[in-house]
């Protein structure tokens, strides 16, 4: 199946106002954002793990990056809450499932297929720093493919987002408006490359999750 897979064009998706779509796996539900391909695609989900809840055992062939957006994620490597970042490179494996239940942002099948990083961040014991006017920022990772960090912007400032190589913006908490809509907790933006949007952030000032310059090429499906 195809999902917002045009990367040319700008997509929107106000995830709180979707309902959730069963997974094949009892108790895993999903909310879809951008997806090319069938159960193994190149996609971009919001999970919600209903308590006790699993998969079976499984290797990510692409990869899969995701961050804990409530709950507690857990496989054979740890216990994984609210604001963990995960990145689990090509061909690793886990089980994946939570007792308490968890909803997660994940990204399936984008990574460089040679990297074999793995990264493991609670960015609830971390701290933001000011990058310039209205905006703090939180690196999570980087490398020459693509820059993954957490943003904190003030209540009322006007930003300028420039997206050469493309961009996606995940809302954590508060909000914004930009091209006319308003965006709150969950909604999801993505740029294509060569693209921008001017921000008015909310009184409540925003909490967001970035990815910038990983669509400088053309995203394809997997390759198996």
């Amino acid at each position: 199946m195809g999902l917002h897979d045009d990367f040319s064009k700008r997509a929107v998706v106000h995830s709180a106002d979707e309902p959730w779509v069963a997974s094949p796996m009892p108790g895993v539900d999903r909310r879809m954002l951008d997806r090319i391909g069938d159960e193994v695609a190149r996609a971009t989900t919001i999970v919600r793990y209903a308590p006790g809840s699993k998969f079976s055992s499984h290797v990510h062939t692409g990869g899969e990056e995701f961050l804990v957006l409530d709950g507690v994620f857990q496989d054979e490597h740890g216990d994984f809450p609210e604001g963990s970042y995960i990145r689990n490179p090509p061909q690793s494996s886990h089980t994946p499932g939570s007792e308490p239940g968890c909803t997660i942002f994940v990204k399936l099948w984008q990574f460089d297929l040679a990297d074999r990083t793995h990264v493991r961040i609670d960015t609830g014991k971390m701290r933001f720093v000011p990058e310039r006017a209205g905006v703090e920022v939180m690196p999570l990772f980087h490398d020459a493919h693509e820059d993954v960090v957490l943003e904190r912007w003030q209540a009322g400032a006007q930003l300028d987002l420039d997206a050469p190589g493309g961009l996606e913006v995940l809302v954590l908490d508060g909000g914004f408006d930009e091209g006319g809509e308003s965006f709150g907790k969950h909604s999801w933006l993505r740029l294509p490359r060569g693209g921008a949007a001017t921000i008015a952030v909310g009184s409540e000032g925003a909490r967001v999750w970035i990815k910038r310059d990983h669509l400088r090429v053309d995203p394809q499906p997997p390759s198996a």
